[in-house]
């Protein structure tokens, strides 16, 4: 839209607006790994795009660097510590199973974090994930 002094702000604007909007992704992503007897025996991470828009708000987000790849499966690899503290914290879901044979203790404790979607933002040097809800 044209002011009277003929500069084009509200154009401008909206431009920039839908550019910060379209930015940003929407992946579905759960993980789950497996202890057994107090060793890590199975851990998956399965990532992937949304196919339908997800509805709800960003909660905390978490940032982390990358340099040329955008592929987010291999950044949250790259930072799997931090990424793993970071659904700690959101919340995982505990399975635990306890065995005794013949005086010998065996125990399974599985740890999942169900599909969740997560709105995921790429900028310059960084990006930012948050879940929805």
């Amino acid at each position: 839209m044209r002011s009277r002094n003929g500069n084009h702000y509200f154009t401008l604007s909206l431009i920039f607006f839908y550019s910060l909007v379209l930015n940003a992704s929407e992946y579905n992503i759960s993980y789950r790994y497996v202890v057994k007897d107090s060793i890590i025996y199975n851990e998956t991470l399965l990532v992937s795009k949304a196919m339908t828009k997800c509805l709800g708000s960003p909660q905390k987000a978490l940032y982390l660097e990358y340099l040329k790849n955008k592929d987010l499966k291999s950044i949250l690899f790259t930072h799997r510590e931090l990424f793993i503290d970071y659904l700690h914290k959101l919340g995982l879901y505990t399975k635990s199973y306890d065995r005794i044979k013949n005086y010998n203790n065996h125990s399974t404790t599985i740890l999942t974090l169900k599909t969740t979607c997560f709105k995921v933002d790429f900028n310059e040097n960084f990006v930012k994930i948050s879940p929805l809800k």
